[in-house]
This record gives structure tokens, sequence and C-alpha cells, in this order.
């Protein structure tokens, strides 16, 4: 039964954040008597073990950062703490108990005095075996809940906590501040703000969600008063000031309205909850906002004005164009063995003998006319700009399927992304036949064998090309891939083979396994796997742009280049979390020197829209300001961008981010220098980025919680003299720097301007 109550509209501004902010009541803190213990076995969850002689260790800092660097597979932490009565005594709700246990890298499964408790956040009822255990994100708290009544918990006594961590790669272990606790339930661990589940939507000057709020709990009723506020997060003004009292019967939902006036920033929006009995509930988010320019209907040529191919191969090459369609294409200077189709602007043949070639692009539909050089260079380098893309494996995961890779191309073409140079479709792991699988992974002449979600890996890639598009696969060098499906280990040229054959065009090669074949961690044994993949595709009659995937090892960006990549992973694994990508983002520093064209430090894919990792998605945790400074710096960092998320549930929020051409010129400018901090003052970071027409993009970012104010000298940054100034996410100039500027910054969010 839902309750009937009005409505609560309210008036704002526009992606989605969310933090639910805990009052404590009765608590045991578990941040402090930990041991570990870096080796794998089932009785480390015995009560009756003796771990005297395991090491103690800190749960907030993972375990890198105390001597266990390298540290891969399992290892386990070990916790005895007292329960007193007292608490169950002061249980009012009768709800049962709060088990918190802060992050933990990458998965977990926690065992409560010798039984099984859940995993990865995940409770189970007593009595439960361990399910199959699988990592989980590695920024997100961990949270267990307990009944009152559960046989696990000894009340009066010691108990254990017994944690089994997996690390299949880079840093591992427990980790955040002052997360590990044990408490009773509360009213507020039982308020369901669906709000997170629901994005904003746009609708002409407003800015519009509808979401219920829930009374979760089983058995206890929820009374109290409701208030919400929103303001602005640059300009400060409060726009909304709403309160309301609340009855909320166990299972009963209360509808919320939200509509926002359209503004050029984010508002945050609070909705506080005070309890009858005192208790608090805190939940905020923050509504997007739109800055790009609305696509002009007349012809517009986007994308790199280079592009780089192998004499003699397959060629591919789309013309991308925004503006009203239909469009006619043409080309003066085109060499020979390349065709033009005047209709679809996609440019096939083969690749001729080395040399530039400077071809004239036109591009007319009825509104008018864009012509643009292109230069094609015939020679020994790819991807002359960095990569852009879309990748199958932050949204599906292992849920990847043949459907999922069609839809995603023909929303390249239908949502216009390939208008504004987005490429590659790249299907990551799990096409292949699953290592524990009893079917037979390979034919009997060693070629890779497809599962049943691929059923014509050919075909697929014939139907990408034909929409002016490139394909992408993935897989590692040892013999199973990160999900478990199966690797190329001693198969190298068979599977290059293989990929030529079915059109592939870019190649993620994903370490994992192989680290079981490795000897050691030294260079040239870092080098090998790529080396011999390198040397596979090259035998290939087929341009492979190829992905080194080994999250930074053995400083990658000095080597990766001689192995033959193009683009090298430089970190670990992002997530949608602010921690994860603005420490992913703001360390890109030391490898600055490395990227040009042809070579790309990649600091993994974007966490925008709805991500999850397959199968159940969600919108990313990214605050807006987050995003945009996801994108700023990623295009500043001349970084490869592939889309990590549902192309078919792109809202207008996020295609803003993704189809700013001024934005994205910054990425694909042809000089290829990465940008650099150069200044550090407190919580702002300014980066800048030297272009080839002379000109610097510069990236003004906040990194702390509030929103600042900032002067900005220019000489201090090495631009000298009067500049112009354009904001580029607005693509307006904005005036000339005289040396300084002043600009407001809201919280984790950027000013992103071009001095020329």
């Amino acid at each position: 039964m839902s309750l009937k109550i009005l409505p609560l509209v309210f008036l704002v501004a526009a992606g989605i954040t969310l933090s639910a902010q805990k009052f404590s009541t009765q608590q045991i803190s578990l941040d402090q008597g930990w041991v570990f213990n870096p080796s794998d076995d089932p009785t480390f969850a015995d009560v009756g073990l003796n771990d005297k002689t395991w090491r103690p260790i800190r749960v907030d800092v993972n375990w890198d950062a105390q001597g266990h660097t390298g540290l891969m597979g399992y290892a386990w932490y070990r916790l005895r703490f007292s329960l007193p009565r007292e608490i169950r005594n002061g249980d009012k709700l009768k709800e049962g108990l709060l088990l918190a246990l802060g992050k933990v890298d990458d998965g977990d499964q926690v065992f409560l005095n010798g039984e099984f408790l859940g995993q990865n956040g995940r409770t189970f009822a007593p009595g439960t075996k361990p399910p199959e255990f699988r990592s989980g994100p590695w920024d997100l708290k961990r949270v267990y809940r307990v009944a009152i009544d559960d046989p696990r918990i000894k009340w009066g006594q010691e108990n254990l906590i017994a944690v089994r961590v997996a690390n299949p790669n880079g840093a591992g272990g427990m980790h955040g501040k002052g997360e590990r606790l044990i408490r009773l339930l509360g009213l507020r661990d039982f308020v369901g703000f669906q709000s997170d589940m629901m994005p904003f939507t746009f609708n002409g000057n407003e800015v519009l969600k509808s979401f219920d709020m829930t009374n979760r709990s089983p058995k206890t009723a929820m009374s109290g008063t409701l208030s919400i506020e929103a303001k602005g997060l640059i300009s400060g003004k409060r726009f909304v000031r709403n309160r309301r009292t609340i009855n909320l019967a166990p299972g009963e939902k209360m509808p919320i309205d939200v509509r926002l006036g359209r503004r050029e920033e984010a508002c945050e929006i609070i909705y506080q909850i005070i309890f009858k009995d005192g208790e608090r509930y805190e939940y905020r988010e923050e509504s997007p906002y739109i800055l790009t320019p609305p696509v002009s209907s007349l012809p517009q040529i986007n994308g790199a004005a280079v592009f780089g191919a192998k004499p003699g191969k397959p060629f591919l090459y789309t013309v991308a164009v925004s503006g009203d369609r239909p469009m006619l294409f043409s080309a003066s200077g085109l060499p020979d063995g390349l065709t033009l189709n005047a209709q679809t602007g996609i440019i096939t043949g083969t690749t001729p003998a080395r040399g530039t070639y400077k071809v004239k692009i036109t591009a007319k539909n009825t509104r008018g006319e864009a012509i643009r050089d292109l230069e094609i260079v015939s020679g020994d380098q790819l991807a002359l700009t960095p990569p852009m893309g879309w990748n199958s494996w932050n949204c599906w995961g292992l849920a990847v399927d043949e459907d999922k890779i069609m839809a995603s191309a023909r929303s390249f073409v239908e949502k216009g992304l390939r208008d504004h140079g987005w490429t590659y479709i790249n299907i990551d792991d799990a096409w292949q036949i699953a290592g524990s699988s009893p079917n037979p992974k390979r034919d009997s002449d060693g070629n890779i064998i497809v599962n049943n979600k691929f059923p014509d890996m050919a075909n697929l890639g014939e139907r990408i090309h034909d929409l002016g598009l490139k394909f992408g696969i993935y897989s590692s060098p040892g013999p199973l891939t990160c999900g478990g499906y199966t690797g190329s280990y001693q198969y190298e040229q068979n599977d290059a083979n293989s990929y030529a054959s079915w059109g592939v065009d870019y190649l993620k090669y994903d370490w994992c396994s192989y680290r079981r074949i490795a000897q050691d961690t030294s260079l040239p044994e870092l080098k090998k796997p790529y080396e011999l993949m390198r040397d596979s595709l090259a035998k290939v009659d087929r341009d492979i742009v190829f992905s080194l995937c080994q999250y930074g090892m053995g400083n990658v960006w000095e080597w990766g280049e001689s192995v033959g990549g193009q683009l090298w992973r430089t970190t670990d694994d992002i997530t949608d979390t602010w921690e994860s990508m603005s420490e992913i983002g703001f360390s890109q520093v030391d490898n600055a020197p490395y990227a040009k064209p042809g070579s790309w430090n990649d600091p993994d894919m974007l966490v925008i829209g709805w991500v999850g990792w397959g199968p159940n998605l969600h919108p990313t945790r990214l605050r807006p300001d987050e995003q945009y400074t996801h994108i700023s710096l990623w295009c500043l960092l001349s970084s490869p961008l592939l889309i990590g998320c549902d192309l078919t549930r792109l809202d207008p929020f996020t295609l803003n981010l993704i189809t700013n051409d001024e934005v994205l010129a910054i990425n694909q400018d042809i000089l290829g220098k990465q940008a650099t901090p150069k200044i550090k003052e407190g919580q702002i970071q300014v980066w800048v980025k030297e272009l080839y027409d002379g000109g610097s993009a510069v990236g003004i970012f906040n990194l702390g919680d509030a929103t600042a104010n900032f002067e900005v000298n220019f000489e201090a940054l090495g631009i000298k003299g009067q500049k112009k100034l354009r904001d580029l996410w607005r693509q307006k100039d904005i005036g000339s720097s005289n040396g300084k500027r002043s600009v407001r910054v809201a919280p984790h969010g950027v000013v992103l301007l071009k001095v020329i």
C-alpha cells in the first residue's frame, strides 16, 4: 500500500551524487586490533585457530602500504572483540545489528565466529555455504546486517570476525579511515531513497525527477519531519526550502516529484529527516546541468585532422560530420586505392604507399557546407590521435553479448556519436569459452572458439564496419582472462590470425593470469608477452591498434612503444567514484613526457552514464561537476576516450559531456602533448596542455569540497601577454586574459579554457 500525499514539488537547477550521513548511536569501533596472514587456508575462519603469530595490521590503508607490495590472490584479516549484552538490551527497534567493515580491495568474504556471514556487502542466512567468490568494487563500503538473535552472534562474550580478501591485481586489502564499527540498526538504516536510480530528465526549461521514499523496515513505523533544501553550488543561492510531516507504515512509500529550473550550475539538494526519537537521516544529490550548446543544423566536420594507416592494409575512415541529414560528401586529393562514399562519408580501400596525403573534405547539406583538410599518413604508426570509442566492460562486464554490442554500435549512429569522432566498438572479456567449461576451447588447428553469445564474429565485424565504425576485441597473454575465459597463451599467432579474419581493428591485451607464467616482475618478463603478440599482429594483413593492459607495472609508459603498443594502461581499474577517478586522473604526471602521436598513456575508461560491470546497472556515482572534471581531465591528458556506459540509455546530460566538439578537439589535437600541472595551491590545481595552433588548453580544477574563488596568473602558467580566452564547455569567448583571470569553481569541478 502506498501512502497518498501531495507530491513534493520544488524549483532548482540540474546527475547525481548521493551520500547518506549517518548520525551515531551506541556503537563499537572495529578500527584497531586486526591481525593478518598473507596466505589462504579455510581454517583461518575458525574461532579456535591460534593467530598469535599473525602480524598486526592497519585497516585504514591497503596492505601494499604496509610491506605487502605485489601480494595477489587471497589473504586473511582477523579481529576479536567483545559485544556487551547492554547493546542488545537497548535495542528498541528489535531490527538487529549493522556491521560496517569499510572498503575492501577487491573482494571480501566475512565469517562471524567461524560461520559464513556474507560477501562483498551482502549478508547471507545462517547455515549458508559461501557462494562462488568474485571480487567486488574496491571502493564501496562493506555493510552487513545481522538479526539481533542471529545464532552467529555471541552476546556478552568475545566474538571473532575473519575476513578473506581476494585481490587479483594491483593494490589490495581493507582500507578507508574510521569506517569499521558495529552498532544497532536505527530508522535511518531503513530509509529508502530511490532517487539514485532515477536520473533527472530535461524538458524545455525544467529539470525533472520523480521517485519514491520508502520505509524499508519490516515492522517499525516511521514518523518525523522531512525537510528539503536546494541551492546553487556556484551562486550559493537557495532556491528551495520545503518541510513536510511524514508518517510511513512498514513498506509504505511517499512519492516525491522534483522540478528544477535549468541553470548553468549544479544545485545541491539536501533531504533531511528528523525522526520523533531524535534520530536523523540525510541524503544529498546534485542536479545535472548542460553547458554544451545544441548541435547546429549546419555541417561541421569534427574529429582529428590526421589519420595513420599502414601501406597495403585495408583502410576504413569515416568523416565525422554533425549537422542536418541528408549530407553529401566529396574529397579532392584522395590517393589512388581509396574511395569515398558520397552518401555516408565512409572512405574505404587499400592504404596507399608510404607518404603523407593531403585531402580536402567537403560536407554539404541544404543549410550549407563545411570544408576541412585531412592528412592521411601511410607509414608505421597507428592511432596518431588517442582512440575514441566504447568498451563493454564498465557496463556489461561478463554479461556482454552480440545484441548488446550491436545496440551500442547502432547508438553511435542514431545518437550522433559517430558524427563527433567516436569510432571504436570494443568487446571486452567473456566472448571466449570459459576456462571452467568442459567444452573445447580451441579447434583441432588451435583456433580459438567463441561462446554461444557470439555466433559469428566475422559477421559482427562486418556489420560494425558497415556503420563506418571499427571493431575491437579483448584477450590476455595468460591461459585465462581476468574473468576466467580462454586466453592467448601459446596461441598468439592463431589468435592474431583469427582477429584479422574477423575484421578486428583494436586489441586490448590484459595481463591477468600471465602472472602465473611470468618468472618474476623484471622488465624482460613484463615485456615478453607483449612482444610475442606484437610480432604476431605484424604478420597479419590488417591494422590492429594494440592496447597494453597491465596496470602500469614497470613504468610501462617507458617501454610500451617498444613492444608495439599504441596505448598502455597506467593504473588499476577505475570505478565510478570521485576517490577512484580523481586519484587516477590527477596522478598522471611522471608519464607525461612519453605521450605523443601513436603512443598514449591510458588512465582507463570513462565512468559516466549507466554503469555497473553487468548485468545490473546504475547511474554513475560521480556528481555532475565530477563528470565535467572527468571528461575535461581525460581530454587534457590526451587519454584514449573509451565510453563505458550503456549507450542505449544516454540522457541529455551525458550526451552533453561526449558531444562537445571543442572539448573533444583538445583530446584529438594533433600535436599530441599531455597536460601537466602548473599550479597547485590548496585544493586548486591548474593543468596546461600545449596545442598545435600555438594556443593552450587550461583546466582549473577544484579538488576541495567547497566552491572556490581563484585568480589564474597566466604568466605563472608560461602564457605571457594578452590572450583571448574561450570557455570550451560553453563554446563562447569570454574576453582577454590581461595576465590574470578570476574564476569560481564548483566543488570537484572545473573551468576549462582555451587561451590563444
